[in-house]
């Protein structure tokens, strides 16, 4: 829990220095649009953290103890550079002398004993640690069960995102493909997104904060990358790809209600499911079929 709290911690301060940054960058007429975008950003965080503890909470059966240093806090300090090499074991001692107390010695068995036993506890705790992947299955596949949709697998290759959207535009628009012939792989699609950002640039100011220079990023540079490569796509190219189609987009989380973009587009809405847990890769798109 306490490792949990640390990192909702450092998540909170980056935001915070995130929102900082996004405002000083802000211009008259996009003020408006990043004040937006920082409550937002403020309230799914918060949302995020409530589930995650409530998550860990539910998974060990304990209030949370948020102020004693864990076994892998303790075992994390007691690195292999910190335990001296085990001293030469003394020579026997004639009978008639006392033997003598060897201080370093005691004092080095006494450390691995507690260096063991931290172990020890560690192994326990992880033991009992939630299982985030299964959660997040569970959570889905019910969601999944209540809708009337099932999850069709995508390919999770950095184009999971625009593979997910083509399957879900050809099979909700029967004409698809006779409307936009040259929208038939993730590619096109990639560039048909990254073309609307670039004519509707001020629309995606707010989400292009970058954490790492503090800095609105370059929509031109942004969207070069984006076009060209493998990136991993998230809510400007889903805003841009419900947008370029005339159509709502709608994402399921297994932790928080769904996301909608573009609502009010006038052809059928694209389902999609989310997942940040079950891929070792990292986050990732699937399809949502309907059953």
């Amino acid at each position: 829990m306490e490792e949990l709290l640390a990192r909702h911690r450092k998540e909170k301060k980056d935001l915070q220095n995130k929102i900082t940054g996004m405002k000083k960058q802000a211009t008259k007429s996009t003020r408006k649009q990043v004040n937006a975008k920082c409550e937002l950003l403020q309230t799914e965080l918060a949302e995020k953290h409530k589930a995650e503890i409530a998550e860990l909470n539910d998974a060990s059966g304990e209030p949370a103890v948020t102020d004693e240093v864990t076994p892998e806090q303790l075992l994390a300090q007691l690195t292999v550079s910190d335990i001296p090499e085990p001293a030469p074991e003394a020579k026997p001692v004639q009978p008639q002398h006392k033997k003598k107390r060897n201080r370093a010695q005691e004092k080095l068995a006494k450390r691995q004993a507690e260096i063991e036993r931290v172990k020890e506890e560690a192994r326990k705790e992880a033991a009992v640690q939630p299982n985030l992947q299964k959660i997040e299955q569970d959570a889905i596949d019910k969601l999944c069960e209540m809708n009337n949709v099932e999850q069709f697998d995508i390919k999770p290759d950095g184009h999971c995102l625009f593979a997910s959207v083509l399957d879900q535009l050809n099979l909700r628009s029967k004409n698809f493909a006779a409307e936009h012939p040259d929208c038939d792989d993730i590619y096109s699609l990639r560039k048909a997104a990254c073309n609307y950002v670039r004519e509707h640039r001020d629309d995606f100011i707010p989400y292009l904060f970058d954490e790492i220079t503090m800095q609105i990023q370059d929509v031109d540079e942004y969207t070069k990358e984006m076009e060209t490569t493998a990136k991993w796509g998230g809510e400007i190219e889903i805003l841009a790809l419900a947008k370029v189609f005339d159509c709502p987009i709608a994402i399921m989380f297994s932790d928080r209600p769904q996301q909608h973009f573009n609502e009010e587009g006038s052809n059928p809405e694209l389902k999609l499911v989310y997942y940040k847990h079950s891929y070792s890769l990292g986050e990732h798109y699937n399809s949502l079929h309907d059953i």
